[in-house]
């Protein structure tokens, strides 16, 4: 069984309509009008159990709408929504046992509380066993250091320790599916590879399905074996992060240091970007044309000192999506 199905989603807001002078607002007060976003346009997509899949877009694109709609906080106009088995806003208390979510600024820590009496609280709330209660501590321990500040007030610690936290606090009771909204914004470089490290050893350990939404790229390259890119509502892409920067990254920048002050001719197949000082720098196709061909060309007009070649990488292929270069 899927653990999640999003079929033909369609989701609407209906946005009422004030008059800005003293009639016409008091006319829609009695006679209301609105008209209609629409958030999401017939989305579709199935993940399967242990998938660990990103969802990017921009602001606005749909991603924390398609997330409410998986958490069961809001309905679909139409189309179907399944989370494990369950219609998520029909069978709400069902569906809330079986997920776990780490959201913004929402919190599950208690403040005033030692790290232990929070997930003690937690525990009796998801009804989890004692035996799993302590392998899943244990594991937590190990992967996330928890055991050091097992005892410490959540007010005294840090913004990564507190993200460890709630990381762990969401995976407590075995869920079938972990939302993840963010969690490395505003960590420093060690706290960022340990939640990524956990991620992936968690994927590996266990079946839970993790859906990561995120605008940091490198939390996609490095935890998720695929990715759903959303624009406007609607699904442009839905493969493998790798597929993603082959099929629309074939752009490459080449940068030579050059011996003179001679100025370059673009060879065929390449774009004459700007200079850095005695550094020209081109962009080309890969798929038009090679690095040697390159060098050739301008080879019979430069002295090249130094060279370097930089593959697009998926911060780089977005951006060009989202520039309408490749849509």
């Amino acid at each position: 069984m899927p653990a999640i199905i999003a079929q033909e989603v369609t989701k609407e807001y209906r946005i009422p309509q004030r008059g800005h002078q003293l009639g016409s607002y008091l006319r829609t007060l009695f006679t209301p009008s609105y008209h209609t976003i629409r958030a999401l346009n017939a989305v579709s997509f199935t993940i399967e159990p242990g998938e660990t899949v990103g969802y990017i877009g921009l602001n606005g694109a749909g991603k924390s709408t398609t997330v409410k709609l998986l958490t069961g906080i809001l309905a679909p106009t139409s189309g179907r929504v399944e989370v494990a088995g369950v219609d998520p806003h029909r069978e709400r208390v069902t569906n809330a046992r079986r997920i776990g979510v780490v959201f913004g600024q929402r919190s599950q820590l208690l403040w005033d509380l030692p790290v232990r009496e929070t997930f003690q609280l937690l525990r009796h709330v998801y009804r989890v066993p004692p035996q799993c209660y302590q392998a899943n501590t244990r594991r937590f321990f190990e992967l996330l250091g928890l055991d050091a500040i097992w005892d410490q007030p959540v007010r005294l610690l840090s913004l990564g320790q507190k993200m460890r936290c709630e990381l762990a606090a969401a995976f407590l009771h075995d869920p079938s599916v972990v939302y993840l909204d963010e969690p490395t914004i505003g960590l420093d470089v060690l706290a960022k590879a340990t939640i990524r490290e956990f991620l992936k050893q968690i994927s590996v350990r266990t079946q839970v399905t993790v859906f990561l939404t995120t605008h940091d790229l490198r939390d996609i390259e490095e935890v998720c074996r695929r990715v759903i890119l959303i624009h406007q509502g609607s699904v442009v892409y839905d493969g493998s992060p790798q597929k993603l920067v082959q099929e629309y990254g074939q752009k490459a920048r080449l940068e030579v240091e050059v011996v003179g002050d001679v100025v370059p001719t673009a060879p065929p197949g390449a774009r004459l970007a700007g200079r850095n000082g005695n550094r020209w720098v081109f962009t080309f196709d890969r798929q038009q044309v090679r690095v040697p061909e390159l060098l050739a060309a301008l080879g019979q007009t430069l002295a090249i000192r130094d060279l370097t070649v930089t593959e697009l990488d998926l911060e780089g292929v977005v951006r060009r999506i989202y520039g309408g270069e490749a849509l």
